[in-house]
């Protein structure tokens, strides 16, 4: 059966650095489609990460290319199996050389997040949503 997939594209300023930063995560790489100009990083079966250096990002759009550590270009929202998750995620990016990125986000009993940059800036939002709130 067929599934739909997100890939996002990211340009980022040393790619060697940005791979390392992503599998310090957890998550893989996808070396099928990665050369020394871009990168696989699979989050899951369904969504996939291609970091690229900035040269090889601008062939694919004639816009300039947003300077992440100075301007938000997107939000890019995980979710995450479990409050403990959404913690255990973000503490690996600060230790992997990410940064906390605003506040934790309390919902009541239903939903938790926090946020973090991976070195190049880009805004990640980990958030863990109570399953029996998201059924109703």
């Amino acid at each position: 059966m067929y599934q739909q997939m997100i890939l996002v594209n990211l340009a980022v300023n040393d790619l060697g650095a940005s791979k390392k930063f992503f599998t310090e995560l957890g998550f893989t790489l996808n070396e099928q489609f990665s050369d020394d100009s871009t990168s696989s990083v699979v989050i899951s079966d369904t969504i996939v990460l291609m970091i690229m250096n900035r040269e090889r990002f601008g062939q694919f759009t004639k816009k300039p290319i947003a300077d992440s550590s100075q301007m938000v270009e997107t939000l890019l929202a995980l979710s995450a199996e479990s409050r403990e998750k959404v913690g255990g995620l973000v503490d690996k990016a600060s230790a992997a050389g990410g940064a906390p990125a605003g506040e934790t986000q309390e919902q009541g009993d239903f939903m938790y997040g926090r946020a973090f940059f991976d070195p190049d800036g880009h805004h990640f939002e980990v958030v863990w949503m109570d399953p029996s709130v998201i059924e109703s």
